[in-house]
């Protein structure tokens, strides 16, 4: 039987690899990732509108891995749509990276499972084989956190080098052309490295759990010594 301090070390990143398992799911089906700012440069430039007029051209625009939607404004008041990624969308963006994205996401959901498993084990019982111990959990934990790193390393490619933003903002548009004025990563993109950030924390856990620990003796033990203890 594993040490009460291992045993709480164990029991706490058990509860660390649930948390994450939760923050990927919730990231992946929220729709806001992204949002930004979007003007109707076609509208703008038809009017010559000058700085205090750009404001009833300028849009809004929010989205995440499946779906999101977006405010044109166009000159004529803001009109609200919806769209979703799948299948509408494929061929408008770069499908390779999306869909690696996705699939980085769902192993790391796996593996996030697999080493909640096995951190509830470790604390229950000492495993007899090494994968199945600090060493697989490390494996585990270490496997999910790189695969959320790529799936987020992933999207801020897709976002600055692919220019994701500008496409989905000009999605279905043969009249009006839109530029993109600012964008930001939202609280769900970060939500998704807090899981990864959640997976360093249990390694650095399972580092601590093995290190040995010197035992320190109380004065009522040291006091509690026998004539036959001086004998021999």
């Amino acid at each position: 039987m594993p040490g009460c301090f291992k045993k709480t070390l164990f029991a706490l990143a058990s509860v660390i690899s649930f948390a994450s398992f939760i923050l990927i799911v919730v990231a992946m089906g929220t729709p806001k990732w992204m949002t930004g700012k979007i003007l109707c440069k076609t509208g703008a430039e038809l009017v010559n509108a000058t700085d205090p007029e750009l404001v009833k051209f300028i849009g809004e625009i929010y989205y995440g891995l499946f779906r999101g939607g977006k405010i044109r404004q166009c000159g004529l008041g803001g009109r609200r749509s919806k769209f979703s990624v799948f299948p509408h969308m494929v061929k408008k963006l770069n499908t390779g990276l999306h869909v690696m994205i996705i699939m980085f996401l769902c192993v790391a959901i796996s593996f996030s499972l697999v080493s909640f498993g096995f951190c509830i084990l470790n604390a229950i019982k000492v495993p007899y084989r090494a994968i199945k111990g600090p060493a697989g959990i490390c494996l585990w934990n270490f496997l999910a956190g790189g695969f959320v790193a790529l799936a987020v390393t992933g999207f801020v490619a897709a976002v600055k080098l692919h220019r994701l933003t500008e496409r989905i903002a000009n999605f279905r548009e043969n009249v009006f052309q839109f530029v993109i004025l600012e964008e930001q990563f939202e609280d769900c993109f970060w939500i998704c490295v807090a899981g990864a950030a959640a997976h360093a924390v249990n390694l650095l856990l399972i580092a601590i759990s093995c290190i040995n620990f010197p035992k320190i003796k109380t004065k009522t033990e040291e006091a509690n010594v026998t004539a036959e203890d001086i004998m021999y």
